[in-house]
């Protein structure tokens, strides 16, 4: 049975709005706490194991195991949520380090760097519609615009694992 995803929409713009949004805002406050553990090892590896599900969830609806794939999927976006959440944590309550390379790989990482921010924004309705389109049973369109969302999607996890070892040696 196909559902009418209209009445998501109004949800589908509001968060790939107040998403980006609230990301910059809370980059702005600083919180002097130490937390107990040091965060970016800890969400590059969940945007590594992102990779891995959408990969797999890929292979999966390849292989019509439609239910593990609808299984890693979310799990992908909850992982992706567990993420954002960290990465916001982190920023919040530790300084912004700085790349520490020079000349061709400077240069390299802020290409890497600019492109996975501007697409982690991009993805977020992409992300939002695919998902939309396959709870409400739309399978033609979720797959006419997953064919799009799952390189914008791996692409921002695979893109954020290489900027934390990019950066990695100038952490304090």
């Amino acid at each position: 049975m196909e559902i009418n995803n209209t009445k998501y929409n109004k949800w589908i713009v509001t968060l790939s709005i107040a998403i980006p949004v609230v990301v910059a805002i809370l980059f702005g406050v600083k919180i002097d706490v130490e937390l107990p553990v040091f965060l970016p090892p800890i969400y590059a590896t969940i945007n590594g194991l992102t990779s891995i599900l959408l990969i797999a969830a890929v292979w999966a609806v390849k292989n019509k195991k439609v239910q593990l794939h609808e299984k890693l999927m979310k799990t992908a976006i909850a992982f992706s949520v567990l993420f954002l959440v960290m990465y916001v944590a982190y920023h919040m309550t530790s300084e912004s380090t700085k790349y520490g390379g020079e000349g061709g790989l400077k240069t390299l990482y802020f290409v890497i760097l600019i492109s996975h921010i501007l697409l982690s924004i991009l993805v977020i309705p992409f992300v939002l519609i695919t998902f939309v389109r396959a709870i409400t049973n739309n399978i033609e369109l979720h797959k006419k615009i997953a064919k799009y969302t799952f390189p914008l999607w791996l692409y921002v996890t695979i893109t954020g694992v290489v900027v934390y070892l990019m950066i990695s040696p100038y952490y304090l």
